[in-house]
């Protein structure tokens, strides 16, 4: 960002922009997202967008790190106050389906249009840092005394992940056998109950 608004209307005009980018890259693709078509949708004058956002990478990027905030707090939230297996693995995929369900293309135009600089790579390797330091927590929690809890984690996350993302490609978030599913994959692994192989 050019700048950090400070202000809560300063606040608000932000958020308004990146919302609306975010809407705007959902409904056009990459190919038909520009700031001009951002700032009509939040209703500020370009100038107004131009003050925050330098261009449309600066603005995809804000896109990108409002929605890695989003699936952390997701996790976070999950993992948080010891609660039963089941009821974490309910939270879990509810809330990250909830987090992927807000533009349902965005995420597949931030995975396969947009494109990417050295900003966003370091910050999606943050991302993915803290994103596994919440997994792992979680794996602690319910596998205790296990010493492969960072694999562990990197497995489940992949595995959350892998079906969240192509759900969201195929546009079937909102299917209640995918969720059971995905909650029986993340009791039975958490639980040792899987396959040994």
């Amino acid at each position: 960002m050019r700048k950090q608004p400070r202000q809560a209307r300063s606040i608000a005009t932000v958020e308004a922009i990146i919302e609306a980018g975010a809407q705007v890259l959902s409904e056009l693709g990459w190919a038909g997202f520009s700031t001009n078509k951002v700032a009509e949708a939040a209703g500020v004058s370009i100038g107004s967008l131009y003050q925050y956002f330098p261009d449309k990478l600066a603005l995809v990027e804000a896109i990108r790190r409002r929605h890695f905030d989003h699936v952390l707090s997701v996790i976070r939230e999950a993992a948080a106050d010891e609660k039963p297996l089941r009821q974490f693995a309910r939270e879990l995929v509810r809330g990250m389906i909830g987090a992927h369900s807000v533009h349902p293309t965005l995420h597949q135009v931030l995975l396969d249009e947009a494109p990417g600089d050295r900003g966003s790579r370091a910050a999606h390797a943050s991302f993915q840092a803290r994103y596994l330091e919440h997994y792992a927590a979680a794996v602690a929690q319910y596998r205790k005394r296990r010493k492969d809890t960072e694999t562990m984690a990197r497995v489940l996350s992949s595995a959350v992940e892998g079906v969240i993302h192509n759900a969201a490609r195929r546009n079937m978030l909102d299917a209640p056998e995918l969720q059971r599913q995905l909650g029986e994959l993340i009791c039975a692994y958490l639980s040792g109950q899987g396959v040994r192989v």
